[in-house]
């Protein structure tokens, strides 16, 4: 009991020295970390929305604070063996751990690969937490960039790990803005001066409303006439978006687009063939 007690009042007030001082640097560095990051982004110079800021910020937040906790504990690791273990020497220790490490490389360059690939990925910024991609034929939203692997999860909730190292080819659909595309089909006698005139006026018009302002940045306007056969003529419509916004823009100008038609009696092209439609009467 003594011998313990001795412990304590030797060794106790250095290691809860030594635990606070690191659970502190744990916490509050990632927090000062977090800002000076924030601070960085809005007051360097680029051409970036509101939401590619964010996104930047919170992938390159959670690498740095990760590999400012990754310290923290090695440094407290160290200062509680160097209190515990006074009078051994590190020096054959690192030489050891030296050995090992290259032992140890040979057979895992893959993790290398893939934690030098995670550190291209982010400095390239080209993509972030947040963005939609596709990435070797999966597609979704970015959940994490790691130093090892990238997270996805689809439209259905599953979650894909790709390997930094493997990932070759990559499509951001949400890098600095989005484009709304889709086509109507119209019937071939209806006059298409006047389908196109109701598509941009009814792209006009939601440009300008209050909610839809800060989100479109090109009003939804007629491109082109893609295909056409004996009963169907397709209307090709674009717009810029804000990034991850062109869903959004593009079932609005759908469910309008429908009111206005149908307004000014213009029909929709009918999928049946000819000899199948109903008689006009």
């Amino acid at each position: 009991m003594n011998e313990v007690f001795h412990w304590f009042t030797t060794y106790g007030n250095s290691i809860v020295v030594i635990v606070i001082i690191s659970a502190g640097f744990y916490y509050v560095g990632s927090m000062f970390m977090e800002r000076i990051i924030m601070r960085a982004l809005h007051t360097t110079k680029h051409n970036w929305s509101e939401k590619d800021i964010q996104k930047r910020q919170r992938t390159l937040s959670a690498l740095f604070k990760n590999i400012w906790r990754a310290l923290v504990l090695a440094i407290g690791t160290f200062a509680l063996f160097h209190l515990f273990f006074k009078d051994v020497s590190l020096a054959p220790l690192f030489a050891s751990a030296g050995i090992i490490g290259v032992a140890f490389g040979f057979g895992a360059q893959s993790l290398v690969q893939d934690f030098l690939s995670g550190l291209f990925i982010i400095s390239e910024n080209q993509y972030r937490v947040g963005d939609i991609i596709d990435i070797e034929g999966a597609s979704g939203t970015v959940e994490r960039i790691g130093a090892r692997s990238t997270v996805i999860r689809d439209a259905d909730g599953n979650v894909h790990y790709f390997p930094n190292g493997m990932i070759k080819h990559v499509v951001n659909k949400t890098m600095d803005y989005s484009m709304a595309r889709f086509s109507i089909n119209v019937h071939p006698s209806s006059d298409l001066d006047d389908v196109i005139t109701i598509i941009n006026d009814t792209g006009k018009k939601l440009a300008d409303e209050a909610k839809w302002k800060s989100k479109i940045i090109e009003a939804p306007s007629f491109v082109s006439i893609g295909e056409f056969t004996a009963n169907s003529v397709s209307m090709l419509i674009s717009a810029k978006t804000q990034p991850s916004d062109q869903w959004g823009v593009t079932a609005e100008m759908r469910r309008r687009l429908l009111s206005e038609l149908e307004k000014n009696k213009i029909q929709l092209s009918s999928m049946l063939p000819i000899a199948q439609q109903p008689a006009k009467k």
